[in-house]
């Protein structure tokens, strides 16, 4: 997206970092939750069809448990070893101390933003079909 800017500032051009990028997507939450046992299968599942990086916006719920019970660390300590990098969602249950999830060293842990924009781009899939994509951050 030409002209991309916050409030007239940082002007330039908003776009995906990958435009040539597959998509694989695993399914690990369920209308009863999201359980350590399909969160680790899909990341099996994922390391062994070669992805490149896995993004995740899972996390438990503050308290933290221990890195040897948590299965998002366990499944990205997996993944580090083959050179896969693992990108986590920094939790919901914030602003407040200690609120932050998926906190393992080896993981990627990214916050969301209070700034009120919109990122569009298309998305094409393997058929050719093009999707136009918008991800926003609500102020």
């Amino acid at each position: 997206m030409a002209g991309a800017n916050e409030f007239g500032q940082a002007n330039g051009t908003a776009k995906g970092g990958a435009p040539h990028a597959r998509i694989a997507a695993y399914k690990v939450c369920w209308v009863g939750g999201c359980f350590d046992t399909d969160i680790l299968a899909a990341m099996d599942e994922g390391i062994a069809d070669g992805v490149d990086i896995f993004t995740l916006s899972l996390g438990s719920s503050p308290p933290l448990v221990p890195l040897y019970e948590d299965s998002i660390a366990i499944g990205a300590f997996s993944a580090s070893q083959k050179g896969i990098v693992t990108v986590c969602s920094a939790g919901n249950d914030g602003p407040t101390p200690a609120s932050v999830t998926n906190v393992a060293p080896w993981i990627i842990t990214v916050a969301a933003s209070t700034i009120d924009r919109n990122f569009s781009s298309y998305s094409i899939l393997g058929n050719n079909e093009s999707y136009l994509v918008i991800a926003t951050t609500p102020h």
